[in-house]
């Protein structure tokens, strides 16, 4: 059993792709949001094309495997595992080339629960290649629009890793950060990468706004999303994001290993 194999039966096992947990009403929102221009959902894009919801179903089913049909309107979602695979490798190939150069690079995720792993493992072993992670604005604090409100968070680096705690957490340092979909703590950490005279990222990994706010700021920019994250498949298919790769962010933490083993063999970064 090939390499592949092995990755994409794992997949639907653990229901990274086949049939998700994502639900079908939960897509369909977001694309109806994308579509009003919904701030929540852009994430940091600004579409050019008019992307209505037709049009969004259109692209989900392109580059996720969703169904195309209008009329499936609840249920859960689905992701085809091929789809995920070919979009692993191209996001290796882009691992692989800013490895080979030691380019700087910067990493964050408003997913830190289930994907803080995954994000870590490429910062050890881009960090090994000879690559600097950056780590800029350590500290700083964010002021995020979140569902209660205006909250602030703070920047912060796991392992070489961004993501945003709020400071009234409980135990500063012992939660693995917040749940974010904005774009501003990309924006802030490209700021003050700029303010203290560089060095700037070459490539930008994460996911929700980490890679759609640097994207659309013209830095290359990869990474993961699922069936409710249209920003990132709009990115890529107008040229701001490089590699968006369809798979549940939201599974157990330990599932994501297979597939941080797969891209660093893939990427010729194995250890």
């Amino acid at each position: 059993m090939s390499t592949a194999a092995r990755l994409r039966a794992h997949l639907v096992a653990a229901r990274l792709a086949g049939v998700v947990a994502t639900s079908r009403e939960d897509s369909l929102r977001s694309y109806r949001l994308f579509a009003a221009r919904d701030p929540r959902v852009l994430i940091g894009i600004d579409p050019e094309g008019a992307w209505g919801v037709r049009e969004l179903l259109g692209l989900m089913a392109e580059k996720c495997g969703v169904s195309a049909d209008p009329r499936y309107l609840s249920g859960p979602d689905v992701i085809d595992p091929e789809r995920t695979l070919a979009a692993l490798d191209a996001f290796a190939g882009r691992i692989r080339e800013v490895a080979r150069r030691g380019a700087p690079v910067l990493l964050g995720t408003g997913h830190p629960r289930p994907l803080l792993g995954f994000y870590a493992g490429l910062a050890d072993a881009l960090s090994a290649a000879g690559c600097e992670v950056l780590t800029p604005a350590q500290g700083r604090c964010v002021d995020i629009l979140t569902r209660f409100g205006l909250r602030t968070h703070r920047l912060a680096y796991v392992r070489g890793v961004a993501l945003v705690r709020e400071p009234a957490s409980g135990r500063p340092g012992c939660e693995p950060g917040a749940h974010s979909h904005s774009p501003l703590p990309v924006r802030v950490a490209l700021d003050a990468a700029a303010e203290a005279g560089g060095p700037l990222p070459e490539l930008v990994v994460g996911d929700h706004g980490w890679v759609c706010g640097a994207g659309q700021l013209g830095f290359e920019a990869i990474g993961l999303a699922d069936t409710d994250d249209p920003a990132l498949f709009v990115g890529e298919a107008e040229g701001r994001v490089s590699v968006a790769v369809p798979v549940d962010d939201a599974v157990r933490s330990a599932h994501y290993r297979p597939l941080i083993r797969y891209v660093l063999n893939r990427a010729c970064l194995s250890q």
